[in-house]
């Protein structure tokens, strides 16, 4: 397994190499990063299966050749896409924890990045992942590290100044709600009034967190 890249380390270095893996160079590294970029965005675009290795060779403008130098196998580029993916959501919620007002509801503020972050890059490209891996056993064990980290860390530890409330019982299903509720209207096919809907939607969420922070009550999930 490769070792999970650190957010700040996204735009210059990518996982490190395994043992007997390409050179550990400057320019290998550029690389490296290259190839992981595109395959992220190409995952994002085209899906799993449409973004194949040799797809996202051609995009770098790589030969076969350099592009199996540096992921042998379907398997090693994916598990470094995965991690490469997973620091780009850490970099992008920390983007957003950066724009929260002093006088905004941090609660509030985090339920709107997330849902902002659902139809980036790095977001929808872990997305495809997770969808390949209901059908592909390697991607599935390839992607887990990356998702138990993110699991550990999403609309919690990963973003500073946003619900940090408490780590319980409680706290922790408010962060879950969000979560799960949010992506689910992501992937849903909404057919009309869909502004409106997703409005509404947005505005039970922050009023059930809020409940469970007790900063309000059940009588307040939703308004007159």
């Amino acid at each position: 397994m490769t070792d999970r890249p650190k957010p700040t380390q996204l735009r210059d270095k990518a996982a490190p190499v395994k043992d007997g893996g390409a050179k550990d160079t400057p320019k290998s590294r550029r690389t490296r990063v290259q190839i992981l970029e595109t395959a992220m965005r190409l995952f994002a675009e085209l899906g799993y299966d449409r973004a194949g290795n040799a797809a996202i060779a051609e995009a770098c403008g790589l030969t076969r050749g350099a592009m199996l130098y540096h992921f042998p196998t379907r398997e090693d580029l994916v598990e470094a896409a995965a991690w490469h993916i997973h620091a780009a959501r850490e970099v992008a919620f920390e983007a957003e924890a950066k724009k929260l007002k002093p006088d905004q509801d941090a609660l509030d503020g985090a339920i709107e990045a997330y849902w902002r972050l659902l139809s980036s890059v790095p977001f929808a490209a872990f997305l495809a992942l997770e969808r390949a891996a209901r059908q592909d056993v390697d991607v599935a064990k390839a992607i887990r590290p990356a998702q138990e980290a993110f699991d550990n860390a999403a609309m919690g530890r990963a973003t500073p100044g946003f619900i940090m409330a408490g780590n319980d019982a409680r706290f922790q299903a408010s962060r879950d709600l969000a979560r799960f509720a949010l992506d689910g209207m992501h992937r849903a096919a909404l057919t009309y009034e869909n502004d409106a809907r997703i409005e509404n939607v947005l505005t039970v969420i922050k009023r059930a967190v809020h409940m469970l922070n007790r900063k309000g009550d059940v009588t307040d999930l939703w308004g007159d």
